[in-house]
């Protein structure tokens, strides 16, 4: 790989952007690349964006990720892939969870929810791949491995060996957890490979 990958990983406070920009991270490294990450957690705790930057390639000067260069878009939350777009270009790659959790303007009635998230990013990307994989996570009975789904569906994206993403899932995740998480990895792309 000659150039530099560029995936902006976002989401909301709560559901594992930090801990699915490490494994990634981790992954590329071991894989022989060079990596920069850049997060911003913003208010994480309340429920608020959070956004990280993972660059890898042979050699990588920055951790940003200059505006409309994102290869990949992987999303949490479905209209927290719209905060970005600006980030991206037609042919990014959108990873998305279809799950909607409602930003606080929402839920003081100040403001609705879009109706059309899914089909403006359908219309303004190439390729979108939207899972419901807070559904699949509640499915193998923990909500919380959602963003381990995703990265099953990004992992068959990129030409990296699988037991590298296995590797630093396991050393990232709890010993009690750590079957669960392989599980939802598998299921994430499966996904991609059931399309």
């Amino acid at each position: 790989m000659d150039r530099t990958t560029n995936i902006l990983v976002c989401g909301v406070g709560g559901q594992g952007i930090i801990l699915a920009s490490a494994v990634m991270a981790d992954t590329f490294f071991k894989a022989g690349y060079e990596v920069k990450q850049g997060e911003v957690h913003g208010m994480a705790q309340r429920g608020g964006a959070v956004i990280s930057h993972i660059r890898f390639g042979q050699r990588v000067y920055s951790p940003v990720i200059p505006m409309g260069e994102a290869d990949y878009l992987f999303a949490t939350e479905k209209l927290e892939a719209l905060r970005w777009v600006e980030w991206c270009n037609p042919s990014t790659v959108v990873i998305a969870d279809t799950v909607q959790i409602n930003p606080p303007a929402v839920n003081r009635g100040e403001m609705e929810y879009p109706k059309d998230v899914e089909e403006f990013l359908k219309s303004h990307f190439e390729r979108v791949y939207l899972i419901p994989a807070t559904e699949m996570a509640k499915g193998l009975g923990n909500p919380r491995v959602a963003n381990v789904i995703l990265l099953g569906a990004l992992s068959t994206f990129l030409n990296i060996e699988e037991s590298f993403w296995e590797e630093s899932l396991i050393e990232r995740v709890p010993e009690r957890f750590r079957d669960l998480n392989l599980t939802a990895f598998q299921e994430g792309r499966k996904a991609i490979s059931n399309r």
